[in-house]
């Protein structure tokens, strides 16, 4: 049986200043957003959508979402996410196996998780 669904596409973070948060994320992600409006900026992480779009309230927040992005070396991107202004979360852990999880807050309070997990391979 084959599932309707093709898989994660699109990550959004809302933040209150989006050229702030652009900027950001094009320094700690290395690369320049493909999409960039008033109301949204996208950028394309090795094939999938990071969005950003301004907040429409101060309070607006989901803490209960972890979206996990897929790096070779956790302890180093984490540290990297750190220097560049993020705050700790949760530190780098094993989690079973070889899987290696942390997150940190962005400077607008999103959670970016990251995740070493060389069992998980993408369908083509």
């Amino acid at each position: 049986m084959s599932s309707p669904f093709l898989g994660l596409r699109t990550c959004i973070y809302k933040v209150n200043d989006l050229k702030a948060a652009k900027e950001w994320y094009a320094k700690v992600f290395k690369t320049e957003p493909y999409f960039d409006e008033p109301f949204y900026v996208g950028f394309n992480i090795g094939g999938f959508e990071l969005g950003l779009m301004p907040k429409e309230s101060p309070n607006e927040k989901a803490e209960n979402i972890h979206v996990l992005w897929g790096v070779e070396d956790v302890g180093t991107v984490f540290q990297m996410l750190l220097e560049h202004g993020a705050t700790a979360l949760e530190q780098p852990a094993n989690v079973g196996g070889e899987l290696v999880v942390a997150t940190v807050k962005d400077p607008w309070g999103n959670v970016l998780g990251i995740i070493y997990n060389p069992y998980f391979k993408i369908d083509k």
